[in-house]
């Protein structure tokens, strides 16, 4: 028979992963009612579930340590998220451990243990997911263990991990942004869309083409190019299209052309490309991104984007992890459509 868990005890009881581990196993900043004590402590005794020694001492002497975990700390994205989670922590009291992946989910699972071990209060994740449920059910296994023994988390991405999530309103802002480009007169469209497994890039492709499509306007199978999701897949990608639209002898026809980037780097990527073809961006070609990144501000012509408030989603996604009671919240994050000189119209 299968032994007991602390999540079966949870269940049992009717309370969140995080409040049966600090009703059995303490904490050193957190207290549970009496009331939902006592009801936790009876679904323990019914269910005839026997306390984790070790759990409850690291329950007890958490550190100070809040862990961030993102996928790339070069990436304006997530140094504008880590500003964010920084300014809160700090507020807080606590200080911060910040762990890059390089773009490879496996190394999530590693850090969470890592950052376990040294005993962290709170771990916050950022980045999207993969459409790959395997790993995400190891990734969701390790988020449970961290939190029946005394930790809380938060995820900046898709609310798919059962934990309090930060989600952006990927598909609205990039329906909004195919609206107000077609607003500006064009007519043809070209996307970048990102590796085909990463969600975020999946959802911004999606309310992107639907919102045309809801306006009468299909984008043809041959401008919508697959790339890693970087400021080189970008590149990769744009030297791709203008080679394609070379040969269907369309370059001529460049100038009517919205080619929108599924993030700000790759975007950032795209313009280069652009330019090293011999080609004008907001003349030859528009081009547009997704994110609003700071490092915006020195690029010429002005890049066309959808702004997400990342510092203020890094605020937000401390403040959950560190007051995590209860069952999983989402909070969605609103985006605007900001329209520079990357794109005037055809």
């Amino acid at each position: 028979m299968a032994s007991v868990t602390l999540s079966d005890v949870a269940r049992e009881a009717g309370v969140s992963l995080a409040t049966a581990s600090r009703a059995i196993n303490g904490s050193a900043n957190r207290t549970v009612r009496p009331d939902l004590q006592q009801r936790v402590l009876a679904a323990a005794a019914r269910l005839g579930y026997s306390p984790d020694a070790n759990a409850q001492a690291m329950a007890r002497g958490r550190t100070s340590t809040l862990g961030l975990i993102v996928h790339d700390i070069a990436d304006p994205y997530f140094s504008s998220i880590a500003a964010g989670v920084t300014t809160a922590t700090e507020a807080a009291g606590l200080m911060v451990t910040l762990a890059s992946t390089g773009h490879r989910p496996e190394k999530e699972l590693a850090f969470i243990d890592l950052l376990q071990s040294q005993r962290a209060r709170a771990i916050v994740i950022a980045g999207g997911r993969q459409d790959a449920e395997e790993a995400n059910e190891r990734l969701r296994a390790a988020l449970a263990t961290y939190r029946s023994r005394g930790g809380t988390v938060a995820v900046i991405g898709q609310p798919i991990l059962d934990v309090h999530t930060v989600a952006i309103d990927n598909v609205g802002g990039a329906a909004e942004l195919a609206r107000a480009l077609h607003g500006r007169g064009y007519r043809q469209f070209a996307v970048l869309t990102g590796p085909a497994p990463h969600l975020t890039a999946r959802e911004r492709t999606e309310g992107f083409t639907t919102a045309l499509a809801g306006l009468g306007v299909e984008v043809p199978a041959d401008r919508v190019v697959a790339s890693e999701f970087t400021r080189d897949g970008g590149y990769e990608a744009m030297t791709e299209l203008i080679s394609r639209q070379a040969d269907h002898r369309r370059r001529d026809g460049l100038g009517s052309l919205a080619v929108f980037a599924v993030n700000d780097v790759m975007a950032m990527g795209a313009m280069a490309a652009t330019r090293d073809a011999g080609m004008r961006v907001g003349e030859d070609v528009g081009i547009a991104g997704f994110d609003d990144i700071v490092t915006l501000r020195d690029v010429t012509p002005g890049l066309s984007t959808v702004a997400v408030p990342l510092v203020d989603a890094g605020v937000r996604a401390t403040r959950m992890a560190l007051d995590s009671d209860g069952d999983a919240v989402v909070e969605q994050l609103d985006t605007v459509v900001v329209l520079r000189d990357s794109t005037p119209g055809p």
